[in-house]
This record gives C-alpha cells, sequence and structure tokens, in this order.
C-alpha cells in the first residue's frame, strides 16, 4: 500500500446482478443456492427494484443485490450488462473519494450518499472521460463506507 493513500480497500462488500426479472435471480440465489434474504430496496430515480441477499455472517458477510429494473426502457439499465456492479468496503470514503479524483479517477454523478444497505457509497464511472481519464475499465465499481465493525473484522 502507498504510505500516501489516505484509506485501504477492506474488501468485497457487494455483488449487483441484474435481469429483466428478478424472479429468475431469486428461484437461482435463494430457492437453489440458499442465500438468506436480508432486504429490499426500490428507487425510481435509480431505476432498480431489487432484493438484497446474504452470503455469509456478521460483519464479513457479503451482499448480493438482485436486480431488475422498474421500467426496461429507461435509464439506468440496472439489467444490462448482467453483472451490473461491484462493491468495496473502504474505512474512509470521503478520504478515498478526494484522493482518487486528485489523481484523474472519473465518478459517475450524485456523489458520496446512501446507498440501499443505508451505508455511504460512491461510484467509480466504468469509463474514464477527458476530464477524469481513470475509469473502472468496463466495470462499475461502488465504494462503500465500512462501519466499525467490518472495519475490526477485516481491517
Amino acid at each position: 500500500m502507498s504510505d500516501s493513500r489516505p484509506f485501504r480497500v477492506l474488501g468485497v462488500q457487494q455483488v449487483a446482478i441484474g435481469h429483466a426479472d428478478k424472479s429468475v435471480l431469486r428461484a437461482l440465489w435463494v430457492e437453489l443456492l440458499g442465500a438468506a434474504v436480508s432486504g429490499s430496496y426500490r428507487s425510481e430515480r435509480e431505476n432498480v427494484d431489487e432484493d438484497i441477499v446474504t452470503l455469509g455472517r456478521g460483519a464479513t458477510a457479503v451482499e448480493v443485490d438482485l436486480m431488475q429494473p422498474i421500467d426496461p426502457a429507461k435509464s439506468p439499465r440496472v439489467h444490462e450488462p448482467a453483472l451490473n456492479h461491484i462493491g468495496l468496503w473502504v474505512d474512509d470514503l470521503r478520504a478515498a473519494v478526494t484522493w482518487l479524483e486528485g489523481r484523474g479517477v472519473r465518478f459517475t454523478p450524485g456523489g458520496i450518499r446512501k446507498g440501499a444497505a443505508g451505508h455511504d457509497v460512491c461510484f467509480v464511472h466504468p469509463k474514464g472521460n477527458e476530464a477524469s481519464p481513470i475509469g473502472g475499465a468496463g466495470v462499475l465499481i461502488e465504494l462503500v463506507q465500512a462501519p466499525a465493525d467490518v472495519i475490526a473484522a477485516l481491517g
């Protein structure tokens, strides 16, 4: 780790998977694989209706978000690509965003905000642009502020 980096990535917080019909995802992840349903989230603004399932227990559990678009014709198209995004626990989200922006990383509009699970989140855009040339190399990456128990378990 660079001594100048003011944050640490602690581990995977979530994987978000999309499909036109989340019942297809639920049949696999819940009914066949046995993932526990831990919540749901719906947002017209984000065009998403999702079931949140959990793998593992406690502070090191990983969320799998099973997402479908509210309106498949509108953006964002949460089901395309099917592997929508990956979420990473970070120990200091604000420091991470400031430091990464200063090094040319492009973030999606919206800045730091509350995510579906109630944690502060921010997204690295899949693609860079002229102003901020570094993106997620085709992958949407969610940075998630780790709560104290996660920092203790993974830090």
